[in-house]
């Protein structure tokens, strides 16, 4: 009797993003036969996640033991990494020594593209961009490009955007925004350098300083507008999608409405800048730091102070947002050694955390113009998935779920790409986009003569 090997899958890191992508693999594991190791800095966190589940095992994971690391990876069939970005490095290095393929939802950095031959020759596959963004944006824009490029078409022009944003029913602040993934990553949002893009053939370079004012409108479906500031590098994702001379490439984050303007003065004021440690901020109240970053003026108020820097009304709906956030209050900020944007982050906490029946919302939304026989034609394809809860949220269920659905084919046999890749061939597009609509992450296209 030939006997098959229970198959070991082991996630490092449990966190907010993790919650369906464990939900999946567990639900499968006793029809697969497999056994799923849930490793996270807090071993609570990893127990409630897999919730008593018998295939399950929770253990604390610290990254900085090198022994548990490359214990947990030699002992694996797979390895899913879900911590931080930057932490993805030694996991990869680990999977490359003892030849494990491995799974990541974050973007491909220069550490991991460096081991794209040891994978290669190691037989493995290093599979990164496989969540949301990047990742269903990768694989359902590239559905449709690949179908435009079969029909002998075109293409001139892509808007790619993507939000996770807050239900309607349970937008309830003036923010209309809530976190439902890293507040850090929000806070330090468009620091790594000018965003760049192109339109219309030309170059366009967005500095920092100026990300949140550079901002276009669209409409997603029957969710009403949305605005978008340009999200990055897009240029690299010409050759990403075998699109080197397209005269127009975007790719952009969506929020509501004056969201970017009121963001935009904690830009002005230098309170997003994660650099240096403010003095004696445990004992400082909000409104003292708020005063630090403004000229003084005997004469005004610092509400008035404030208008003055900005340059906007003390009636203005950026200012009504800043009150609300309390940063004009003499709340004490109680956190020691901060930098400014550890003060921001640690009030934003607490002012746009979802709420334990609070469900998000994940929009996306793609606009293709592509010439096919003399003619030009344009194409809207969208997507907003609604949250089940405050735990399996829709960022939740579209980082998630790629990444499992991947995981079980890998495993399966069905995706056979070895080195360091991501989803943009349609061998690993097509079938992870086929089951995803199984669980309503599909999108409507619209296509139109222009």
């Amino acid at each position: 009797i030939l006997f098959k090997k229970m198959k070991k899958i082991v996630i490092f890191g449990a966190g907010m993003s993790a919650s369906t992508l464990i939900k999946y693999l567990l639900d499968h594991a006793e029809s697969e036969d497999w056994t799923v190791r849930v490793g996270d800095l807090s071993l609570k966190t990893a127990t409630r996640k897999v919730n008593a589940h018998p295939r399950g095992e929770a253990f604390r994971f610290d990254l900085s033991d090198a022994e548990q690391l490359e214990n947990e990876v030699k002992n694996a069939d797979i390895v899913v990494s879900m911590l931080p970005a930057a932490l993805h490095g030694s996991v990869a290095r680990s999977c490359v020594k003892y030849a494990k393929n491995m799974v990541t939802a974050s973007y491909v950095s220069d550490e991991m593209k460096s081991l794209h031959d040891e994978a290669v020759a190691n037989n493995i596959l290093i599979l990164n961009e496989i969540g949301v963004d990047p990742g269903i944006d990768h694989m359902s824009a590239m559905a449709i490009i690949d179908q435009i490029h079969e029909k002998g078409g075109t293409t001139t022009s892509f808007r790619s955007y993507c939000g996770g944003l807050i239900a309607p029913k349970d937008d309830n602040n003036p923010w209309n925004y809530k976190f439902t993934w890293n507040p850090r990553n929000v806070v330090v949002a468009g620091q790594g350098g000018a965003a760049k893009y192109i339109e219309n053939g030309s170059y366009k370079y967005v500095p920092y300083h100026k990300l949140f004012t550079q901002i276009s409108r669209t409409e997603v479906l029957d969710y009403g507008e949305f605005e978008v500031y340009p999200n990055r590098d897009s240029l690299k994702y010409r050759g990403i999608y075998g699109l080197e001379n397209i005269p127009t490439m975007l790719r952009g984050t969506m929020r509501r409405p004056g969201y970017s303007q009121a963001w935009n003065s904690f830009v002005q004021l230098g309170i997003t800048d994660d650099t240096y440690a403010i003095e004696n901020s445990e004992n400082m109240t909000y409104a003292e730091f708020l005063e630090s970053f403004v000229p003084s003026d005997a004469s005004k108020n610092l509400e008035e102070k404030l208008a003055n820097y900005l340059n906007i009304s003390t009636n203005s709906n950026e200012m009504f947002r800043l009150r609300w956030l309390g940063l004009l209050k003499n709340t004490k900020i109680g956190l020691p050694n901060a930098t400014p944007a550890q003060i921001l982050q640690h009030l934003l906490v607490q002012k746009w955390n979802l709420d334990a029946d609070d469900k998000d919302l994940l929009a996306m939304q793609h606009i293709f113009e592509y010439n096919l026989n003399g003619k030009s034609k344009k194409i809207v394809s969208s997507m907003v998935l609604g949250g089940q809860d405050s735990v399996h949220t829709a960022m939740s269920m579209t980082v998630g779920l790629p990444v499992a659905i991947a995981v079980r084919m890998i495993l399966n046999g069905k995706i056979t790409k070895k080195g360091v890749q991501i989803p943009t061939s349609k061998d690993i597009y097509e079938p992870v986009l086929q089951e995803l609509r199984t669980f309503g992450i599909k999108f409507i296209e619209e296509e139109f003569e222009i």
